[in-house]
Formats: C-alpha cells, structure tokens, sequence
C-alpha cells in the first residue's frame, strides 16, 4: 500500500509541474504549484530520517509564503489601476518563484531541508522542483538587473557558506543554489542555453546522489570508510565531482563556457566575472570531499562486499565521456 501511494504522489507531482510550465493561466499555474506542494511533502514524509518532519514544516512554510506573495501579485497584475508598476509586479512575481527555488537571498531554508531528507527526495528537491520556477521566470518579463544581482548573491553566499560545511547534503544543497545563479544568467541569455545547462547539471548531479545512496554517506568523514583497493569507483567519483565544479576537460565545463560566452556578447562582464570567480572558490568543498576520500583510509569499508553495477558504471563513464561530443557538436559552428 505503501508503494502505492508513493506511485501516485509521484504521478500528481509530474502532472503538476508539466501542467504548470504548458498552461497560459498564471492561476492555472498557482494551483499546479499547490497540486505538487501537496504531493512533495507526503513524500518527504515517507522517507525514514527522523528529521524529515522538521524539513517537511520547513518546507511548508517557506513554500506557502512564496506561494502568498505569488498569488498577490497575479491578482496585482490583474488590476487595471496598477498598470504603471509593471516592473514592481515583475520582481514581486520573480521574487516568489526564486523563494520556492531556493535561491539566495530567498536560500536560507533549503539546505535545513536538504540535510533532513533522504537522498532520493534531495535528487527531486535539487533538480525536478526547480524545473516549474526556471521556466516560469522564463516566461515571465525579466528585469535584467535584478536577476543579474540576484545571480551574484546566489554564486557568491552558495560558495562562501559551503565552506566549513561537513554534511554532504547540504553542500550538495550550497552547490544547487551556486548552479542555479548559472541557470538564471543562462534565463538571460535563452531558454535552450538555460536548458542545457539543466540536463548537463541533472546528469552529473544524479550520478553523484546515486553514490551516496547506494554506500549511506551522509558526511564528509565518512568518505575515508571506501575501499581503498577500489580505485576506478574513486577515480569515477572524483572526475563527476570535478565536473559538477566545472573543471575542463569534464562535461560540467561545457555549459559554464557556453553561458560565459554567451554573457560575453551581451557585455555582462562583471556578472561572468563574478560567475567565474565563486565556480574557482565552490571547487575548493569539492576537491575537499575527494582529499578525503583519497588520502584518508579506515579500518571499515563500506564497499567491501559491494560490486559496482553495470548500468552505475555506464551512467558515469557517458557523463564524462559527453565532452567530447559537445565538442565535436560546437566545433562544428
């Protein structure tokens, strides 16, 4: 029975968010949102981590303020009287789309809930609940200089933050919010860099989740408990964590070049430069959770008895080897 329910919150939960992002009524919209709030949390509930009611009322809250400000702003919006506030409504309406991203400076809550969670709703809560709000903001007028200054708080504050951190999930929630600043500055640009740069993000980002799942760590102490024989499982792991950091030649590299690039021609410089820059300094909690897994070794193996499946091992070795079709693709134009 329980398989059940969690088949159906799962369907509810995609029909709400393809319903949300294809309708051309923003209450349509605001009610597809509800429809997979509604069906999330129960999912985060079913997980077994004691703390996962605490991140579910989290959650509640933040997405039900976020959902306040965005149902005021369509009826805002609706009033002929505040026509001439057009760019106000735009932010408001951007705003509370960001809020339920979890992007900063709205970024407070998300990696309280991430770290409560389990790691198969940390894969939903950091990649498919971000589809509705980036494609939303997408269709919506975009204030160029509001999301350039919110692109720089989200890089800047994700990088500074995950810094000290030793919980996994949270600095996989620290690198969600520093993607999601190159997400919005590939908003700017078009939907199809914005797109690419999603599914490149999603593929690395499943691959490394995957691995946590399958071997229980949670923390970065915990990586030094991997079998130190296994070297191509850590030589994998490694590479997918440099190509989340978007380090060439690794896949993670392409859509960071295409966005630099991209920004280049429209002569936002200081917003590539600052993209840049916190990229440089989110690569320092990745090469430390490979430091560790390296050159630090424990008496337990958590993957001593644990063969490496066939379908893991080519899920990761096509994430990494994509670069060179990208290539191939790119040098073409």
């Amino acid at each position: 029975m329980k398989n059940f329910y969690k088949i159906l919150f799962f369907s509810v939960m995609t029909t709400s968010t393809l319903l949300a992002i294809s309708s051309i009524s923003w209450m349509i919209i605001w009610a597809s949102l509800e429809m997979n709030l509604l069906t999330f949390i129960p999912l985060m509930k079913m997980s077994k981590n004691k703390f996962s009611s605490e991140s579910s009322i989290k959650y509640f809250i933040t997405q039900a303020l976020a959902s306040y400000f965005l149902l005021f702003t369509i009826i805002l919006s609706a009033l002929s009287a505040y026509k001439q506030f057009d760019m106000y409504v735009s932010i408001l309406l951007n705003s509370a789309l960001l809020m339920k991203m979890g992007v900063a400076p709205f970024h407070f809550w998300l990696p309280e809930v991430s770290s409560g969670i389990s790691w198969e709703m940390n894969m939903i809560l950091l990649m498919w609940q971000k589809i509705a709000p980036m494609i939303l903001i997408s269709y919506s007028p975009k204030p160029l200089m509001f999301l350039s200054t919110i692109s720089i708080f989200s890089s800047m504050f994700s990088s500074i933050l995950g810094f000290n951190q030793t919980c996994l999930r949270k600095i996989m929630a620290y690198s969600s919010i520093n993607h999601s600043s190159w997400m919005i500055s590939a908003l700017l640009v078009s939907l199809n860099t914005w797109l690419i740069y999603f599914l490149t993000y999603c593929l690395i980002n499943i691959n490394i989740i995957i691995f946590f799942n399958k071997y229980n760590i949670f923390f970065i102490s915990q990586m030094s408990k991997l079998n130190p024989s296994n070297k191509t499982v850590k030589m994998i792991f490694m590479m997918n964590f440099l190509s989340l950091g978007g380090l060439p030649p690794f896949l993670g590299f392409f859509p960071k070049w295409l966005v630099t690039m991209s920004l280049i021609k429209m002569n936002l410089f200081t917003l590539s430069l600052i993209l840049i820059l916190s990229s440089l300094l989110s690569l320092y909690f990745y090469l430390r959770i490979t430091t560790t897994m390296l050159t630090i070794c424990s008496e337990e193996s958590l993957m001593m008895k644990k063969k490496m499946k066939f379908k893991f091992m080519f899920l990761n070795t096509t994430a990494l080897m994509l670069l060179i079709m990208c290539s191939l693709i790119t040098s073409t134009f």
